[in-house]
């Protein structure tokens, strides 16, 4: 999750440059935020030994 929201990230900010009539960047890099943050909030959940989702391990 965290990787594909820095990916989003990265393609909202380059797209308009190469691409000049890409009307979703605003709506990628919003996208891409929303997942770096969550990403990161249930790394650092599961990180510290809490359950996230209902399991504390997945195999």
């Amino acid at each position: 999750m965290i990787v594909l929201g820095i990916v989003l990230i990265v393609l909202g900010l380059v797209l308009p440059a190469l691409v000049p009539t890409f009307a979703f960047a605003h709506l990628l890099l919003v996208v891409g935020v929303i997942l770096l943050v969550v990403g990161m909030i249930l790394a650092l959940l599961g990180s510290r030994g809490r359950a996230v989702g209902g399991r504390r391990h997945y195999y």
